[in-house]
């Protein structure tokens, strides 16, 4: 008996994607996402992301088996034998993954919140640098964080920007969140932290109006923050589906010996 009974397909409206479309409609009775227990999705990175994101916004999260037919692919499994598609996903091992909810206290008093599957990125909006307050669980580790911003990347997200700035790459089940600066000035020599995620960050944004600061929760920007709070979203987890030997753990192991 399959694992799923109702598949629902959602293909990107990249060129690569809608050429490859035609193969997986064929394959099965499709569904609406609505109606179904597991999702196909047939992109890239970025339309899993907005994927992942729109099962967030509708609080309705099915497993979801990506092939990747984009560029990097890091979420996605290799398109290979499309016809064994519906064999693969029962075969198919399930990753979950918690993501981030930020709270944003604007300048003028607005209150935000959203969810990142990848990281929340702290970014001056200026020629200035930017002077922000690092508290961990209520406790304040950095008066003033002199830098161009700083980041909280999970471990899917750990391979992302995060690895751009030099953070660390986090094994998935290891339930730590890489906390790392964006060039920063002053402390000069510190380079991080690697945090386990059931702890809450609080970025304190000093001389807002002089130096202000834009947040980022994956794709959503709010501007002219004056205080962002960061905690693990448990009841927004998601799962994603990884034909056996490519799990996302084995890609982030992978990662760290690329030469």
């Amino acid at each position: 008996m399959a694992k799923y009974s109702k598949l629902a397909l959602l293909v990107s409206d990249s060129e690569k994607a809608e050429e490859a479309a035609p193969v997986f409609r064929g394959l099965a009775d499709w569904v609406p996402l609505d109606e179904a227990d597991a999702a196909i999705v047939l992109g890239g990175d970025g339309f899993m992301l907005q994927t992942l994101h729109g099962m967030l916004d509708r609080g309705r999260h099915v497993p979801v088996y990506g092939v990747n037919v984009g560029t990097i692919g890091f979420l996605m499994n290799k398109n290979r034998s499309p016809e064994k598609l519906l064999e693969r996903l029962g075969e198919a091992k399930p990753v979950e993954i918690a993501p981030l909810v930020m709270d944003v206290v604007t300048q003028g008093g607005e209150e935000h919140r959203f969810c990142a599957i990848n990281e929340v990125s702290l970014l001056r909006e200026t020629r200035q640098t930017a002077k922000i307050e690092v508290k961990v669980n209520r406790k304040v580790r950095i008066k003033e964080l002199v830098c161009d911003g700083v980041l909280v990347a999970t471990p899917a997200g750990s391979t992302a920007y995060n690895l751009s700035a030099d953070g660390p790459i986090l094994p998935l089940e290891s339930q730590m969140l890489a906390l790392t600066p964006i060039s920063a000035f002053r402390p000069r020599r510190w380079r991080g932290a690697i945090l386990p995620d059931r702890y809450n960050i609080t970025f304190t944004v000093h001389e807002s109006d002089k130096r202000p600061v834009s947040a980022v929760a994956d794709q959503k920007e709010i501007r002219d923050v004056s205080q962002v709070r960061i905690a693990r979203a448990d009841e927004s987890r998601l799962t994603l589906l990884f034909d056996p030997g490519h799990s996302l753990d084995e890609r982030i192991v992978a990662e760290q010996f690329v030469t």
